[in-house]
C-alpha cells in the first residue's frame, strides 16, 4: 500500500519538473523584446553582409602610362613626318580626340598622371625598354599598340618572326609584372595594313610620301597588281594577323590585362581618318576613333 501511494506522487513531481525545464528552455531560446527565438552563432553568421571582394579589372584607373610606336606619337597627324603626342589616342591633350587618359582623368588629370613613352619607328622588341620607364611612373594603367612596324620592313623576310614577336612582348609584360602586379594592361591589336594601302593609293600624294619609305613591304609599289605584288600584300597581311593571335594569348594568360579583341584591326578608316600627309597613319580623326575604342574596352564591366 505504501509503495502504491508514492508512485502517483512521483509522477506529479515528474511533471512539475517537465513543465519547469519546458518554461526555462523556452525563456533561454527568447529575446528579450519579441519573444523570437535567437539565433544560433551559425545563423547568426549568415546573416551578416559578407565583404564585396576587390574587382579585378577597375574601369576607373587614377593614372595612365602609354607605350609602343609612331601611332600613339601622332605621327602625321598635324604635320607631315613629324610626331604630334598632343592628339594621341593614348594621352594627347587635344579636345578634338579626348584621349583615353582625358575620358578616364578628366583634362587636367591627363595633364598631371599620363605619360607617352612610345617612340616612332619602335618595334616589338623596344616595348621592353619602354615599358621600364613606363612603370617608374606606377600607372595604374598601360595602354599598348605596337607591331605595325615588325610587318613595316624593307621585305616580307625581314619582318619580325612571330616567336621573336611573342617572346618580347612577354618580356615586355614580365617588366611590367615584376615591378607592378596590380597594374592594368590595355593591348591594341595591330591595323589592318592592307586595308589602309587600299585607302591611301587613291591619292596620288599620299603614294609620293609613301616612297619615302613608309612600310614598304605593304606600300611598295602601290599601283602594282600583279602576282608578286598580290603575294607580297598578302604575306605582311597573314602576319600581322599572326602578330594580334599573339598580342590575344599573350593577354589572355594576365587576369589585369585586356585586348580589344581585334577592335582597331576591324576598323575601317576611311580617308578622313586616315593623315592628309601620307594616308597610312591616323589623322586627328583617326586618332579619336582609336581613343573611343581604348575608352570602350577599358570601362567595359566584362573583357
Amino acid at each position: 500500500m505504501e509503495q502504491t501511494a508514492r508512485r502517483p506522487a512521483r509522477r506529479a513531481r515528474a511533471a512539475v519538473l517537465a513543465v519547469v525545464a519546458a518554461v526555462a528552455l523556452g525563456a533561454a531560446g527568447c529575446d528579450a523584446v519579441g519573444g523570437s527565438p535567437a539565433p544560433s552563432g551559425t545563423a547568426a553568421k549568415k546573416e551578416r553582409p559578407s565583404p564585396k571582394p576587390t574587382p579585378v579589372w577597375d574601369t576607373s584607373p587614377e593614372s595612365v602610362a602609354a607605350v609602343g610606336d609612331s601611332i600613339t606619337r601622332g605621327f602625321d597627324a598635324c604635320a607631315v613626318l613629324t610626331d604630334c603626342p598632343e592628339v594621341s589616342w593614348a594621352t594627347g591633350g587635344s579636345e578634338e580626340v579626348d584621349s583615353l587618359a582625358v575620358r578616364l582623368l578628366g583634362r587636367a588629370g591627363a595633364a598631371e598622371r599620363s605619360w607617352n613613352y612610345s617612340v616612332t619607328g619602335a618595334r616589338m622588341a623596344d616595348l621592353p625598354e619602354q615599358m621600364a620607364r613606363a612603370v617608374a611612373r606606377r600607372p595604374e594603367l598601360v595602354a599598348v599598340m605596337a607591331g605595325a612596324n615588325d610587318a613595316c620592313r624593307e621585305t616580307t623576310s625581314a619582318m619580325t618572326p612571330v616567336d621573336d614577336f611573342r617572346a618580347d612582348f612577354q618580356e615586355a609584360m614580365r617588366t611590367l609584372r615584376e615591378a607592378l602586379p596590380k597594374a592594368q594592361v590595355y593591348v591594341a591589336s595591330v591595323p589592318n595594313l592592307k586595308r589602309l594601302w587600299s585607302q591611301g593609293r587613291t591619292n596620288p600624294l599620299g603614294k609620293q610620301v609613301w616612297k619615302l619609305g613608309i612600310c614598304p613591304s605593304m606600300l611598295g609599289d602601290a599601283d602594282a597588281m600583279d602576282a608578286a605584288a598580290t603575294l607580297r600584300r598578302e604575306t605582311v597581311q597573314d602576319r600581322v594577323e599572326d602578330y594580334n593571335e599573339v598580342l590575344e594569348e599573350v593577354c589572355a594568360k594576365d587576369r589585369r590585362c585586356r585586348f580589344d579583341g581585334g577592335a582597331v584591326y576591324e576598323y575601317r578608316f576611311g580617308t578622313d581618318e586616315l593623315s592628309r600627309w601620307d594616308w597610312f597613319h591616323p589623322s586627328i580623326e583617326g586618332q579619336a576613333e582609336l581613343a573611343g575604342i581604348a575608352y570602350r574596352t577599358v570601362t567595359a564591366k566584362r573583357p
